[in-house]
């Protein structure tokens, strides 16, 4: 009978924005290099690809496992539609923020990643903005207090916002979006602030945290916490412009296409789109691209209380609902009683906490926080039990 479960062997990026303690003290995941460990990655991207275990201890790369059987592996469904895993997952722990971004559409990141791919720009090009012809929606689950900034504050909000400082240089911008509140104006001020001249912008960094000084919001709070990261950035002035929220642990949001988006602090379960594809819109030393950028930015306002995704919660399971095919998410709350799971696509689950037993026809394995397990369709179901808690992706 073919293996229907595996234990993951994972990677763990070394971003600069990562924290070097939450994943050990989350997950007793040593760091003896005292690196920032940024990201636990679970899936078959190429940057990043997982390592399957059978319980015999033999090896093989996960992609390479689920091209060896596709249908078996992923079924029909999921084949017929994406040809691989059609998500990544992750474990991120930032301890600074990271830059200011957006992802294309799937439509878009197809013609661009062919475009590019024409031009002869290469994959690793620091100016390549479509690494893969895929787009990229996400949801974010809170393990740890979670501050990100998602999506433009209603228009009111952002004008109100620069009103309360004293910042000449950006003044006439202001009243031009006050003059014509519109979604129309509000991409003319967010391309103004990215191309200003360096000179101008200089003078109005400066002017913003001469205003702010004084201040202890929670906006200038976070502006003041990324001037040390990035004292000469535009993206000083993003949290004016873009809601910025704190999750509790156990909340989610999910961060569609176009919507410009940054995670700050704290750690979380992340699952997206199996894509790499991100413009910058500030934070970042590395390449914007204003104009690719501006055309993949729906400018649309979105309420602060709308963000987060409300979870459906069926038994001892918490679903969190996404408007994508590409994956699903969910928290298993498991107990001393054996339950059983039907799997209709491959599945990814990880451990939180306490510790679990899953087992399908073929084998069974025992995880703890931090260890994780791939799931073939092929399995058709699994039981679990043992008390714990498990963050389930599947599509």
């Amino acid at each position: 009978m073919n293996t229907t479960i595996w234990k993951l062997q994972n990677e763990i990026k070394n971003y600069d924005w990562g924290s070097k303690t939450a994943i050990t003290e989350l997950f007793d995941i040593a760091n003896p290099t005292q690196k920032p460990q940024a990201e636990i990655w679970m899936g078959t991207h190429p940057n990043g690809c997982s390592v399957a275990i059978n319980s015999s201890n033999e090896r093989t790369n996960l992609d390479s496992l689920i091209q060896s059987d596709p249908l078996f592996m992923l079924g029909e469904r999921t084949y017929q539609q994406f040809h691989g895993l059609p998500y990544l997952f992750k474990v991120l722990a930032a301890a600074k923020p990271l830059s200011i971004q957006v992802h294309p559409q799937q439509h878009k990141a197809k013609l661009g990643f062919e475009r590019e791919n024409q031009a002869g720009i290469a994959l690793n090009d620091p100016k390549r903005n479509y690494k893969d012809p895929n787009h990229k929606p996400e949801l974010v689950y809170a393990l740890t207090p979670y501050k990100a900034m998602n999506a433009f504050r209603p228009i009111e909000d952002i004008i109100a916002g620069f009103e309360k400082l004293n910042c000449p240089a950006l003044s006439d911008f202001v009243q031009e979006l006050k003059r014509h509140p519109g979604a129309e104006q509000l991409k003319v001020f967010f391309q103004t602030l990215l191309t200003l001249p360096k000179e101008t912008r200089q003078k109005a960094i400066a002017q913003l945290l001469i205003s702010i000084e004084k201040k202890d919001d929670e906006v200038t709070s976070l502006i003041k916490s990324m001037v040390l990261d990035y004292p000469d950035d535009i993206g000083l002035f993003m949290p004016l412009i873009l809601n910025v929220i704190e999750l509790k642990p156990g909340q989610a949001m999910y961060l569609g296409a176009e919507t410009p988006h940054a995670y700050v602090q704290g750690t979380g379960m992340e699952i997206m789109a199996n894509s790499d594809n991100v413009l910058r819109a500030g934070l970042t030393p590395k390449y914007i691209d204003v104009t690719e950028l501006i055309d993949n930015t729906r400018f649309h306002s979105i309420p602060l209380a709308n963000l987060l995704t409300k979870p459906q919660i069926n038994q001892n399971k918490i679903d969190f609902p996404v408007p994508v095919s590409d994956f699903k998410f969910e928290i298993i709350n498991s107990d001393e009683q054996k339950r059983t799971e039907p799997v209709n696509s491959p599945e990814i689950l990880f451990c939180l906490a306490g510790q679990v037993t899953v087992e399908t026809a073929t084998d069974s394995f025992t995880i703890k926080p931090g260890e994780s397990l791939f799931i073939a369709f092929g399995a058709k179901e699994y039981r679990y039990q043992g008390v714990g808690q498990l963050a389930r992706a599947f599509n």
